[in-house]
């Protein structure tokens, strides 16, 4: 049976569906040949968005190309497999994961802490003392199954869009410097001795960019309102979470997600690697100032 409009007042009220995937609702549509896209199928163009037929001059458009490579809404370009670094990034977290698990003693080298409590037979230091890679590593070390398992589950339904939006060089500078601020912030405001670890840092900062994306392309935000409520209220109604991680990694998520998303095309890769740079100072005056406080 052939899909036909009946014409009726409801038919007209109806959200467009995204010619490619019928059950992701839009509201944009291909500026050449008007079919409705979705984040996933949105290439950037001079003007709006078009869709990947269009770009490739394919079948059922008539016509031909204006751009040499297909872009992203961010200005990334669009590759064969959009979810690559977000299936690497949860490579490397499981594989620590389970070396953590296989050799228990790897994980005090990996946490984020600032200083050690006094412990002669402890040859360890912490970040006042010099290891600021622990700011890093901490990002992507697990200790317990559950943390490991919301973390990643979030970075896998959040990070593949993400990743097709943005492209992958844009996408890993968000991960890793929301990962980064949320190191930061937990370093400047947690006890010295405490020991933080997971990827919640970066994961926040996916939440946030992730809400400036769905606002930009003016999608129900109600969704990931909802799961970042939920996210908040566990973050400040378990111990032992660190919400300072949470915090930072959301707040560099919201600022770096802006300006991917809302960069003016003639200066776009100056303001977005801009404003990377910009956090990523922040991020090494916070270390310097807690620093200070504790050598």
């Amino acid at each position: 049976m052939d899909d036909q409009a009946s014409g009726s007042p409801q038919d007209a009220r109806r959200v467009p569906v995204c010619y490619r995937h019928p059950d992701r609702e839009t509201g944009i549509r291909c500026t050449r040949c008007e079919r409705p896209i979705c984040p996933e199928c949105m290439v950037d163009a001079s003007v709006g968005f078009q869709c990947p037929e269009c770009v490739r001059g394919g079948s059922g458009t008539g016509h031909a190309p204006t751009a040499s490579m297909p872009r992203t809404i961010a200005g990334g370009a669009v590759v064969a497999d959009p979810r690559l670094l977000t299936k690497i990034l949860l490579g490397i977290n499981l594989a620590v994961f389970i070396a953590v698990q296989v050799r228990p003693s790897l994980l005090d080298p990996l946490v984020l802490v600032g200083v050690w409590p006094p412990a002669p037979f402890m040859p360890i230091e912490g970040v006042a003392e010099g290891e600021w890679y622990r700011l890093v590593t901490s990002v992507f070390t697990h200790e317990e199954i559950w943390h490991a398992g919301f973390n990643m589950l979030g970075l896998w339904w959040l990070g593949g869009p993400l990743e097709q939006a943005l492209g992958r060089a844009r996408y890993l500078a968000l991960y890793l410097i929301s990962g980064l601020a949320g190191s930061a912030l937990t370093y400047l405001l947690a006890a010295g001795s405490t020991a933080s670890l997971g990827a919640s840092g970066a994961i926040f900062g996916l939440f946030g960019a992730t809400a400036v994306l769905m606002r930009r392309l003016n999608q129900d935000m109600r969704p990931v309102i909802a799961l970042l409520v939920i996210n908040v209220i566990i973050t400040f109604g378990w111990s032992n979470i660190a919400w300072q991680a949470h915090l930072g990694g959301f707040a560099a998520g919201v600022v770096i997600g802006y300006a991917m998303v809302h960069a003016p095309r003639e200066r776009r890769v100056l303001v977005q690697y801009g404003t990377c740079a910009l956090v990523l100072a922040v991020v090494v005056l916070m270390t310097l100032l807690r620093t200070a406080q504790l050598t």
